[in-house]
């Protein structure tokens, strides 16, 4: 994706089911289980660079010593900065006597993150201030071992306000207005809530404190918490958390939204957010990961039985399909072949837009996220090209030579690599002007291969949000190489509706797919529907959300999406160049057939799949009309 967009937080949830005297025999260190929460985030890096914690706590140790640890950052290098807190304890052991170091039961009794029971968390701010106090886990604390919680999160809910008021209802004063709190106090309320009834109805049974607290640790029932707390929560998710006394889960939204992945033999248990990650840290079969079904949570306990339980009734699933395009690591063996399928679909359009002259043509992408797509797109032309070639040698027929053989035969399409990124190269200058010369300058590009306004430059594309990049930038520097024409393709549906489920898309002011669609409107003389739209969104704007409907489809609706593409392509175009431009997107038929499981298209077609999500795109089109740039949950 040329445009850059903060999205999707990673969690990794680490159980280890043996003492740690057992790693330190079999894999020579007791630090194991670190080590491997270490490879489990930074293989999750893609979903978050604005800030990194983990938290780890130490099951059966006695009273008056620490059991819960957690470091977190917000610095550039947050990963690294989270484990560097860890292993600067282990050094100022190792320097006074190594062999306390190497020593599990020492560790366990003296060092942070010496534990079994680990949670990280990668962090994309959509929601907030980048402060130290919005980076997870987050902890509420307590002195009994029960009453403690952690919980770190991929989430974005869109009813915050009415979940803040029924915290409020409660008899809570949430000390902050956003979605991590509320999840936290949530589950917090209802698990001292648990936790206070099975203590009464113990104490009269005649159960002493002590005995009431480990019959509570043992039997906690963590599916009754999370059902009590969650059933309101509207919006996408993937919630993870452990309690003081090693109970630990990971519950996914009932439309299966956001993902989640686990794995466990006889030595681990595993949660990410992303498959891939468990493959490549515990060289896991990819039959033997399972995905976390919607509604579901993974429930492992303090004495190693893991389940996965039904929390809320399911609803349809609507997966993010944006996830598989972009966000996911294209190393998912699904997700690689769902991009190549993408390139593929779009490849018929392509031709026809360069009038199938492919000699003429040089075949390229940018940024690398689109490479698979761009293979699969080149497999597509390919096979166009053995089709020239055998039309080509049949049409000679008997009267073919040697020499005319080996130029067909010969006959490739021209597949290069143009544009790479200049990753030390960084906008910081704020002044528009300055900034905008310094951001031309981000790619690098390959003289000499293009001919002079001869050839076709056709250029792939994960996805185009803003095209504020691709104006500013990538058509300004792929014109230097003097194409006649440059086609920039979106492997992605036009992107054309605010997300609210934890992709930073939240303002439709921002699509360039919306600016044409309003441009349209006005140019036909339309704008009574823009005023239509504005007037029965802001009579429903008050409404229950389960109330409201998706007015904001009619904009698009007098207009087909090539209509719209055109539209696009003029305002992106920058006057000063000399190629002609055009911009391609792919279709949402396409996109169903390419990702047939993953159904979850509300960016494109706004079919959201919750209530909170048309009550969103209501109000960030009256947000739009009113003047105000802002997000609308």
């Amino acid at each position: 994706m040329s445009d850059e967009l903060k999205h999707e937080c990673g969690i990794a949830l680490l159980r280890l089911r043996k003492p740690l005297e057992y790693y330190k025999l079999k894999y020579g260190t007791w630090m194991w289980g670190i080590n491997k929460l270490y490879l489990l985030m930074e293989k999750q890096h893609n979903r978050g660079q604005d800030g990194a914690g983990a938290a780890c706590i130490k099951l059966d140790l006695q009273p008056g010593k620490k059991y819960i640890h957690r470091f977190r950052s917000n610095s550039q290098q947050s990963i690294q900065d989270v484990f560097s807190k860890i292993h600067i304890e282990f050094e100022k052991v190792e320097l006074r006597n190594p062999n306390l170091l190497n020593d599990p039961h020492w560790a366990k009794e003296n060092l942070p993150f010496a534990g079994e029971l680990f949670l990280g968390h990668l962090r994309y701010g959509t929601f907030g201030k980048n402060n130290i106090e919005n980076v997870h886990p987050v902890m509420r604390e307590n002195n009994w071992k029960s009453r403690n919680l952690v919980v770190a999160g991929n989430f974005n809910l869109t009813n915050v306000n009415e979940l803040f008021e029924h915290l409020k209802e409660l008899g809570q004063h949430p000390k902050d207005y956003s979605d991590t709190v509320t999840v936290l106090e949530k589950i917090g309320h209802f698990l001292d809530k648990e936790v206070e009834r099975v203590f009464e109805q113990k104490k009269y049974e005649g159960l002493s404190n002590v005995q009431i607290s480990e019959y509570i640790a043992k039997n906690l029932n963590i599916k009754k918490i999370l059902n009590e707390a969650s059933w309101r929560w509207d919006g996408g998710f993937v919630v993870a958390g452990m309690v003081g006394h090693g109970d630990s889960f990971v519950m996914r939204d009932p439309w299966g939204i956001r993902p989640a992945f686990y794995y466990y033999n006889d030595e681990i248990a595993v949660v990410t957010s992303e498959r891939p990650v468990i493959q490549t840290v515990f060289n896991a079969p990819i039959d033997k990961i399972k995905e976390v079904k919607p509604g579901y949570a993974v429930i492992i306990k303090n004495n190693n039985t893991i389940t996965e339980e039904k929390i809320i009734e399911p609803y349809k699933k609507s997966s993010c399909s944006f996830e598989r395009i972009y966000f996911s690591r294209g190393t998912d063996r699904d997700i690689h072949n769902e991009r190549k399928e993408l390139g593929r679909l779009i490849a018929p359009t392509i031709l026809k837009s360069i009038n199938y002259d492919v000699e003429n043509t040089v075949f390229s992408y940018i940024p690398n996220t689109a490479a698979v797509a761009f293979y699969g797109l080149t497999d597509a032309i390919n096979k166009h090209y053995i089709k020239i070639k055998k039309e080509k040698i049949f049409a000679l027929g008997n009267n073919i030579t040697q020499e005319a053989l080996e130029k067909f035969i010969n006959l490739i399409p021209r597949i290069e690599s143009l544009a790479v990124k200049d990753i030390k190269l960084r906008t910081f200058i704020t002044q528009d002007a300055v900034r905008k010369d310094l951001v031309e300058h981000v790619y690098d590009v390959t003289y000499g291969i293009v001919r002079d306004f001869k050839d076709t430059l056709v250029v792939i594309d994960d996805s185009i949000v803003r095209g504020t990049t691709l104006k500013e930038s990538i058509l300004r520097m792929l014109d230097r190489l003097n194409p006649k024409k440059i086609i920039v393709v979106s492997s992605a549906p036009q992107i054309r509706y605010p997300d609210c489920y934890g992709i930073d898309m939240a303002k439709l002011s921002d699509f360039v797919a919306f600016q044409a669609a309003i441009e349209l409107l006005k140019e036909n003389g339309k704008q009574s529907v823009i005023n239509e739209v504005y007037n029965i969104s802001k009579e429903q704007q008050n409404k229950p959300k389960e109330e409201i409907v998706n007015y904001i489809k009619l904009i698009y609706k007098p207009f087909t999406a090539d209509e719209i593409s055109e539209k696009i392509t003029q305002l992106l175009k920058p006057k000063d160049i000399k190629a002609d431009i055009k911009i391609i997107y792919n279709s949402i038929e396409n996109l169903r057939k390419a990702i047939p499981n993953h159904t979850g298209d509300w960016y494109f077609t706004g079919d959201y799949p919750t209530p909170g999500g048309n009550m969103v795109v209501n109000n960030s089109f009256i947000n739009y009309i009113e003047g105000r740039n802002q997000r609308a949950y």
